[in-house]
């Protein structure tokens, strides 16, 4: 026994000898990658708004309106701008245009370019004198007078349409002649757009 007692201490030593002999490979450390620190970047802060300043301004009314006076816009106020309503008057046989049927007719014009959301309705009337056809023919070509004069001062041709009623449509049923000038006339008839 003692030989084996002998061989096991022998081998044991050797065992010893051997694993103090050979020294593990040094494994090299893992190195880990960290990102570079980033400089600190300093931005002033914002500025705060000044506190709004307080303007002493006096309080300004809206001006008055008249309240016996159309509304600006409306066909009521239409009529008045053309100096009561909305016609020019004819002599007897007659389509040219007189100086006051121009004013009027100016007057007309200023509003429609003001105003253009509005068409018009173009009408010439006669008086009941003459037959029926050349009523018609004359009321037209007051119709297209007063059309053509409207559109000399800037309104839209597009905006205007004319029709002839003759001594259809009288505003004055009298038979003399205080009657029949208020028939002879060219009215303008305002229309909203889209209105038929």
């Amino acid at each position: 026994m003692t030989v084996i007692k002998r061989t096991f201490a022998l081998g044991t030593a050797v065992l010893v000898l051997a694993a103090c002999a050979t020294k593990p490979v040094p494994q090299e450390p893992e190195v880990v990658q960290r990102p570079a620190p980033q400089p600190e970047i300093f931005t002033q802060p914002e500025p705060e708004p000044a506190p709004p300043q307080v303007i002493d301004r006096p309080v300004v009314q809206p001006p008055m309106v008249d309240p016996n006076l159309p509304i600006p816009g409306s066909i009521e106020d239409f009529a008045f701008q053309s100096g009561g309503e909305p016609r020019v008057f004819f002599g007897y046989d007659r389509f040219q245009l007189s100086n006051e049927a121009r004013d009027t007719l100016r007057r007309q014009a200023d509003w429609l370019n003001s105003y253009p959301s509005f068409t018009a309705i173009v009408e010439g009337h006669a008086d009941e004198r003459g037959t029926r056809e050349y009523n018609l023919a004359l009321g037209a070509r007051r119709a297209d007078s007063v059309k053509a004069f409207l559109v000399s001062q800037g309104v839209s041709p597009d905006r205007l349409t004319t029709v002839s009623y003759g001594k259809e449509r009288p505003i004055d049923g009298r038979s003399n002649e205080a009657g029949w000038s208020r028939n002879r006339n060219g009215f303008t008839n305002l229309r909203a757009f889209g209105q038929s």
